[in-house]
């Protein structure tokens, strides 16, 4: 019965796995001059450096917390899922912004200014470098699992796998996401063995180590005060992240598909492979009679040989060191998009210059270098590897959720269709933090690591920010509040217009004599269409947030107009949902107290009906 099982999944498998080769256009397309790739090839790229946890994930969580494991996997997941959707969220925020690709670094830039994007750049640049080295030292040591090397011979693979993966990213996207789905191929055959194979071998020996994941969860949760609870929940999900890195990848290399759409069906595509795969075999590897303390570097394949014989077990072994050398490809892509935006926008073109093949390939050498150094720096240890990956991941999170809630609030979901809750966003916010803080705490090294990349990306950022910041040249070429004054001087009529407009307001503005239309924007983003001769676009200044920039205005004109000129201050009515309105709810506090503080204007709240559309 169970040959019968193998050989039915396995053929339905091969059938699927035709069809889709013969697809046309299933993995990249040209369009538009150049090659973009599908949600499917971005997602497959992504799967492989989740999927790879599974082979130093479970040994490394279970060093911490033991054969509660099993529930906290699972937990994780679900939690991860959760922050897939506001990954989402992000990716429409960016397109609507227009701004293509750069993950976190792009958002907090856009949300919190140079300062903290630069301490995006360096928490994403951890977790790359240390994905593609602790990638690169799981591969050799599962793939050398039944084979007896030295240590100085593992160290030259490991060398040989980073610059394999640097040649194969010089050779360009389209090449990378086909040989990525041929590994998918072979990983997706390996793996459904691999779990049918475990459950067959699942007994009650097996189910009461199950149910001991379950007590020991419970008892975490229960009979112990709040907080407490409360620290051993963040202390299971600190423990358990790493079973889930990549995730962040898929927002990063946004640039290399069409629309924000793509993004959310390659999280979807995610969450139901990965999302369910890592804790199925977390659960079928941490229940079986294997001790994982004496497996830290080789538990999967073991596991392997275990439940469906030796030649199976040599070939996970095989199937570990292959996908997880595509962990590295994985890292390495996004780290060269992360590095590309950052060069593009302070003007280092000699950095992202492309080859023939469309690649970035001076980002790329300089990721085999950086790689290198770190494998050397740590020895090739995995242990110390993983407790030095988990800040850089978990920072970048808390960064993205931060930034998000910021975002949200001040601009509400009117540029946006597809948008998630703020409550939950702020629970899941505090979660992260919490898990971030944890992790500080109880990884002395990868917090060092963090800081000091840190401390040196800041710095040289803002030095960098001081003289080639983009902000500088819109700031230079944007109107200022002495246009405006101008504008209302030539006004020959007694009494003048000025109508607030928010940038998500796209109707012309309406060539009237005695009107101006003013609406503000962030240096940050690119200057707006000028909608006629009578709107002026504002950048808002550092240190100012949008009702000081109104009300500098306002002064402005109070005192360099004449007082017998009548000026008529005009505020658009709020129709955003409820929860929009009560997030600007200090900006409309400050809004009705003006007329007191410039008695001599006259202030409205305007609403005009809407026009009804032509048949």
């Amino acid at each position: 019965m169970l040959t019968f099982i193998f050989l039915v999944i396995n053929l339905f498998l091969a059938v699927l796995f035709i069809k889709l080769l013969l697809k046309k256009d299933f993995l990249t397309y040209l369009h538009g001059g150049r090659w973009w790739i599908t949600w499917i090839a971005v997602g497959i790229i992504t799967l492989m450096d989740e999927l790879t946890s599974i082979f130093y994930a479970p040994s490394e969580a279970f060093r911490f917390i033991g054969v509660s494991t099993i529930i906290y996997i699972a937990l994780t997941s679900i939690l991860i899922r959760f922050l897939s959707t506001r990954m989402v969220e992000i990716s429409e925020i960016l397109e609507a912004n227009n701004i293509k690709g750069g993950g976190v670094y792009s958002f907090s830039y856009l949300v919190l200014g140079p300062s903290t994007s630069f301490i995006a750049v360096s928490s994403i640049m951890v977790t790359y470098v240390l994905t593609a080295a602790i990638s690169t030292v799981s591969a050799v040591e599962n793939g050398t699992a039944f084979l007896d090397l030295n240590e100085g011979f593992k160290l030259i693979i490991k060398f040989l796998v980073i610059w394999f993966i640097t040649g194969l990213n010089i050779i360009g996207i389209k090449e990378n996401a086909k040989f990525t789905f041929l590994i998918f191929i072979f990983a997706s055959f390996v793996l459904i063995n691999l779990l049918i194979g475990g459950f067959a071998d699942f007994d009650s020996t097996s189910l009461k180590k199950l149910s001991d994941s379950g007590n020991a969860f419970w008892n975490d949760l229960t009979g112990v005060p709040f907080f407490k609870a409360y620290g051993n929940l963040i202390i299971g999900i600190g423990s358990c992240i790493l079973a889930y890195s990549g995730i962040e990848s898929v927002l990063q290399t946004a640039s290399l598909v069409k629309s924000w759409k793509d993004i959310r069906k390659a999280y979807v595509f995610l969450a139901v492979t990965v999302g369910i795969v890592t804790p199925l075999i977390v659960l079928l590897v941490l229940s079986s009679p294997i001790d994982p303390t004496l497996h830290e570097t080789d538990l999967i394949p073991n596991f392997a040989s275990m439940v469906n014989g030796h030649f199976f077990g040599v070939l996970v072994s095989i199937l570990a060191s292959v996908t997880l050398i595509m962990a590295v490809n994985t890292a390495m892509v996004a780290s060269a998009e992360l590095i590309e935006k950052v060069a593009e926008r302070y003007n280092y073109e000699w950095l992202i210059q492309l080859n023939k093949k469309q690649s970035l390939y001076r980002i790329h050498i300089l990721n085999g270098v950086f790689y290198s150094v770190i494998l050397i720096i740590t020895s090739g240890s995995q242990a110390i590897l993983a407790e030095m990956y988990a800040v850089g991941l978990i920072a970048s999170f808390c960064i993205n959720t931060a930034s998000l809630l910021k975002y949200r609030y001040s601009k509400g979901t009117k540029e946006i269709t597809y948008h998630t809750s703020r409550l939950g966003t702020l629970i899941l916010f505090i979660i992260i933090l919490s898990t971030f803080i944890f992790i500080v705490v109880h990884r002395q090294y990868g917090t060092m690591l963090w800081l000091t990349i840190t401390i040196a990306f800041l710095i040289a950022g803002l030095r960098i920010a001081k003289h080639r910041s983009p902000e500088i040249k819109v700031i230079r070429a944007t109107k200022t509040p002495m246009d405006i004054i101008f504008a209302l001087a030539e006004i020959e009529a007694s009494s003048a217009h000025i109508y607030f407009r928010r940038p998500s307001e796209h109707e012309s503005a309406e060539e009237q004599k005695n009107s101006i239309y003013v609406s503000f924007y962030s240096p940050r983003n690119e200057q707006p269409v000028q909608l006629s001769k009578n709107h002026f676009w504002l950048t808002i200044q550092k240190k100012m947030n949008l009702f000081e920039m109104i009300y500098a205005l306002l002064k402005t004109i109070e005192y360099e107009l004449p007082s017998d000129k009548e000026i008529h201050i005009h505020f658009g009515w709020p129709l955003s949902s409820w929860l929009d309105r009560m997030s600007i709810g200090v900006m409309i506090y400050n809004i009705i107290h003006l007329p007191k503080k410039f008695p001599n204007f006259s202030f409205h709240i305007d609403y005009g009906r809407l026009k009804p559309k032509a048949m």
